[in-house]
């Protein structure tokens, strides 16, 4: 055969056995995979592209009539339904006797579990044929990361059921994870948004099977009752300035706070000890979701040893005040969300062992974005930012070496 021309030509090479395959998942599932790669080459809005590409293959393949163009014209109609002139696709006549189940699933049921932290949330869905033809009952899996806001993998597989005993019985086994039935427009309404920024990274997680199984995930999502059914989905936003005055009253009233001696801090320290956290408070609100009570290991370091540097200018006082800081911090938090002792101390562990590269980092200012590298210069060089003129002067000074600093 001579070597396809377009890339509509490739897919249809790519998909020359496709009527040889046993059931309707099958053809979806490579389908999936074909157009995973037009998913992985985007650069921005890869949802948008995906439909893009599947309304130039259904017009470019319009007059195909061999029986593997026709299925799989009728499998991409069916993973992208909102393709201009999906609706108009049908299978052919020689089309296996499955590609009438193409698409046609219905919800069997839906779980999610995690770690009791809130790091990540795995939602699960299954899913069976109208008519057993189209295939087996199938799972969904998708691996939503509050830490960078995003779905971070996405899985489309079987035997079903094999698939949520495995997940209830890891997270019956394990005291730091849950397990629970969910309710289906919740996990629409999830994996959704955060697929959404997925769908736009520049760059997308290396692992996994996100770009082969993306297409299928959003027929499978499209089949569950619409996000705007979801009960209590709540976007956090970030604290207002009473409600962060509270929020603080209530942590330096707090047992955790006088066993890190913070309740008696007084004089210099008293500043270093409101910065630092002030800073806590602000990076809880970096997160898509602000929470300033979910810290986990993960969390911690992704603040102590790379938020911080890049974002904040601290002083000695501040680097030495902040790891106790958090220490405290994420102790009374963890009881504030009513985590296991087991989860609260290993957290607690994880800070502590942290604390060397800190200091560190701190000393070196290696991971100092060069907006706060220019920001510590200015006050190791003495000069007032609040003073107009003397900052106007300093920056005329070092014009040449905060240029190289930002090249």
């Amino acid at each position: 055969m001579a070597t396809p021309q377009t890339p509509y030509e490739a897919v249809l090479h790519a998909a020359r056995d496709v009527t040889r395959l046993d059931s309707a998942l099958d053809a979806e599932m490579l389908g999936a995979a074909l157009l995973g790669s037009v998913y992985a080459v985007a650069e921005t809005d890869r949802d948008i592209a995906v439909r893009e590409f599947v309304t130039g293959f259904l017009a470019a393949t319009s007059r195909r009539r061999s029986a593997a163009a026709t299925t799989i014209r009728a499998v991409f109609a069916a993973l992208v339904p909102d393709a201009e002139g999906a609706g108009r696709v049908r299978p052919g006549a020689q089309a296996p006797a499955w590609s009438g189940q193409l698409g046609r699933v219905h919800l069997t049921g839906t779980w999610a579990y995690g770690d009791v932290y809130g790091d990540q949330t795995s939602y699960l869905a299954t899913f069976a044929y109208d008519d057993e033809e189209g295939g087996p009952e199938h799972a969904l899996v998708a691996l939503v990361d509050h830490n960078i806001g995003i779905t971070k993998d996405v899985f489309v597989g079987g035997p079903a059921q094999r698939i949520v005993e495995q997940a209830r019985q890891i997270c019956t086994e394990d005291e730091l994870t849950w397990f629970r039935t969910e309710d289906p427009a919740r996990m629409h309404a999830e994996v959704s948004r955060h697929l959404a920024v997925t769908d736009d990274l520049s760059e997308l997680p290396a692992k996994g099977s996100l770009a082969t199984d993306r297409a299928l995930v959003g027929a499978r999502l499209a089949v569950l009752p619409g996000p705007a059914a979801a009960p209590g989905i709540v976007v956090t936003e970030p604290l207002s300035g009473d409600q962060r005055s509270i929020l603080l009253r209530g942590f330096l009233n707090s047992p955790e706070a006088a066993r890190f001696g913070l309740d008696a801090v007084d004089g210099p320290e008293l500043a270093s000890l409101h910065f630092c956290l002030g800073l806590l408070l602000d990076h809880a609100d970096s997160f898509a979701d602000a929470d300033p009570t979910r810290w986990s290991p993960m969390v911690a370091e992704l603040f102590l040893l790379d938020w911080v540097h890049r974002r904040a200018v601290l002083d000695m006082d501040d680097a030495a005040m902040l790891p106790r800081v958090l220490r405290a911090w994420a102790a009374y938090a963890a009881r504030q969300r009513g985590l296991p002792e087991a989860a609260a101390r290993l957290t607690d562990e994880a800070i502590e062992e942290m604390v060397p590269e800190f200091a560190r980092l701190y000393s070196t200012g290696e991971r100092r974005s060069p907006a706060t590298a220019a920001v510590a210069q200015l006050m190791a060089d003495g000069v007032d930012p609040d003073d107009p003129a003397a900052l106007d002067a300093w920056i005329e000074a070092n014009r040449h070496r905060l240029s190289d600093d930002n090249a």
